[in-house]
């Protein structure tokens, strides 16, 4: 297989170029050359924001495409035609933030979408941007030979949003963890390896159309994913775990300031981890257990020297540490928070 990755350097797109390169396929990415390129790839260099900015693309043929572009559609939209007659099928990793607000639990691919998005838009809001994507590719590709990857929260090595990183780097540094509860929480999401490894896996069956890409609902709890980092940064944390309501009349933003957890039996906890998800799992997606995720994750940031990249264009997670002492400390005395887990 002949794969080109418009970007490949870092997270979902670099998560794809080593998972084909691993299957030994011909893979090339073209992306600014601002990030190391992964070994074993041919990097062809582009702007694809500014006039001109395409031309190393004009000429090769591939089998697929994989695209994981998240701003102005019009982007996504001169790419696919310009790759159109010489690739054979157009994947654009898009999100299930393209469902009109606030999708109920259980939503599958055919919930009505956000409204007002276009495939030749200038950058707008995130859910119209990515839903902008995906009309692009379709217009450019059709129905047939498109395939959209609405994936949820995406976590695991060479992450550059600052979830999972920042867990991992609290939990760390010791000491009382606010730890927002129920502790049984279910979530949903994807490793990024097993996101990259459906994507190849759909390409190679031709499959089409759009797909909730993410771990069954309750794949891991809030519990599971926290006792996690602390069993792999064996650091003296410990986890206080605090009914949701007291987090929220704290003022604390669920999913930034703690990042992955929303309350539960919310229109966010629908949104995000709550979608059905059958059709992916029906076409060969496997998710690996959170415990692996969690620690590869450490690993990798360790190598790096602990501090993760920082998309420019994503807002920044994590709870300040003078906000969470004192939310702990007056829930104690209220008599809010239990102990810390054994």
């Amino acid at each position: 297989m002949r794969l080109l990755v418009l970007g490949g350097t870092e997270f979902a797109g670099r998560a794809v170029v080593e998972a084909a390169l691993g299957r030994g396929w011909e893979v090339t990415a073209f992306n600014r050359g601002r990030h190391a390129s992964v070994p074993g790839a041919l990097t062809l260099a582009g702007d694809r924001t500014v006039p001109g900015g395409l031309a190393a693309l004009e000429d090769g043929e591939w089998d697929a495409v994989v695209d994981t572009w998240s701003a102005a559609p019009r982007a996504v939209r001169e790419a696919a035609r310009l790759l159109r007659g010489r690739a054979g099928r157009y994947v654009y990793v898009s999100s299930c933030s393209v469902y009109a607000w606030a999708p109920p639990a259980g939503y599958t691919e055919d919930a009505p979408l956000v409204e007002g998005a276009e495939a030749d838009a200038e950058r707008s809001d995130y859910a119209r941007d990515k839903r902008g994507g995906e009309l692009a590719a379709v217009d450019a590709f059709g129905a047939a030979d498109s395939l959209l990857v609405r994936a949820g929260l995406i976590l695991g090595p060479y992450e550059n949003v600052g979830r999972l990183p920042w867990w991992l780097t609290r939990i760390a540094r010791g000491g009382p963890v606010l730890a927002p509860g129920p502790r049984e929480l279910p979530l949903q999401y994807v490793d990024v390896r097993d996101l990259a490894e459906w994507i190849l896996g759909a390409v190679e069956r031709g499959a089409s159309g759009p797909f909730n890409l993410m771990s069954p609902q309750g794949h891991a709890t809030m519990g599971e994913l926290l006792e996690a980092c602390v069993r792999v940064t064996g650091g003296p944390a410990e986890l206080h775990w605090t009914a949701p309501e007291t987090v929220l009349a704290a003022g604390i933003e669920p999913w930034t300031q703690l990042p992955v957890w929303v309350p539960p039996d919310s229109d966010l906890h629908d949104a995000l981890h709550a979608a059905d998800v059958s059709r992916a799992l029906a076409t060969g997606l496997s998710c690996r257990p959170v415990g692996e995720t969690v620690a590869d994750t450490w690993r990798w940031l360790r190598e790096i020297g602990g501090e993760a990249p920082q998309r420019p264009d994503r807002t920044r997670k994590g709870l300040d540490p003078e906000v969470e002492a004192k939310v702990l400390a007056a829930a104690v005395r209220a008599g809010g928070v239990p102990g810390p887990t054994p």
